[in-house]
């Protein structure tokens, strides 16, 4: 894979290399996003953290927020499938919003430069129907969460999200899934009658995604099966697994 672009930044280094025209972000070491434009899917973890907007009855009316932009590649997905009414980056890495921007299409008014910690705390409530965490660092060249998904955070996130909206939330790994509030929390389980974890071969992150309202797998099964440019399961395509959690 080629060196496309890369730039050292009050000590960070970022890298942006290319197979063809696949694009893929390194910052520190890290793997953050790759994209495709001419692929329906990542082939990656980014399209776990799409996938569940079919969760909801009709995601083209969907207001989305996506915090942790990387390059950009969720916010790709889901414009391109989705077609959301709004869809909006937090992302306190004005580099990452660079690159999102010049090297992997992401228009410049789908991202806010801002801590999203400090972001989620100011926004009114019961105002997102679909939110992903994908709020990463890095660590000796690994992908560690930046936030803990303690009860405090996770009722910030349940505090914004509208009735009938779905969570979606990285891990990087089946335990650290296993230990988020959402599970661990009676008073927030009871607040979301359904959970899920998404998995994806090869790759040892694990996407919990929490709904507001009562949802089954066969019916996102359904309805993935019905977007034929998915191409899911194929050549191609994405061998995505999903689960019931509770």
């Amino acid at each position: 894979m080629a060196l496309l672009w890369s730039r050292t930044h009050e000590g960070r280094r970022y890298e942006v290399r290319s197979a063809g025209r696949t694009r893929r972000l390194y910052t520190d070491g890290v793997f953050h996003s790759q994209y495709h434009p001419d692929r329906p899917v990542t082939q990656g973890v980014w399209d776990l953290l799409y996938l569940p907007v079919h969760f909801l009855d009709h995601p083209e009316g969907a207001r989305v927020l996506v915090l942790g932009v990387g390059g950009g590649a969720v916010l790709r997905l889901l414009g391109r499938h989705a077609r959301c009414r709004t869809i909006l980056g937090v992302e306190r890495d004005p580099v990452h919003i660079d690159i999102a921007r010049r090297f992997f299409g992401v228009p410049k008014h789908q991202m806010v430069q801002d801590d999203a910690v400090r972001w989620l705390e100011h926004a009114r409530p019961g105002q997102i129907d679909y939110l992903v965490d994908d709020l990463f660092d890095g660590s000796h060249g690994e992908p560690v969460r930046a936030v803990r998904a303690d009860a405090r955070w996770c009722s910030h996130l349940a505090r914004v999200l509208a009735p009938g909206g779905v969570i979606v939330m990285n891990f990087a790994s089946l335990d650290e899934l296993e230990s988020c509030a959402f599970l661990r929390s009676r008073a927030l389980a009871r607040r979301f009658p359904s959970a899920f974890r998404l998995t994806l071969p090869g790759y040892a992150n694990a996407v919990g995604v929490f709904c507001r309202r009562p949802a089954a797998t066969g019916v996102l099964r359904r309805r993935l099966r019905a977007m034929p440019e998915l191409r899911l399961g194929r050549q191609g395509g994405l061998a995505y697994r999903i689960r019931t959690l509770r």
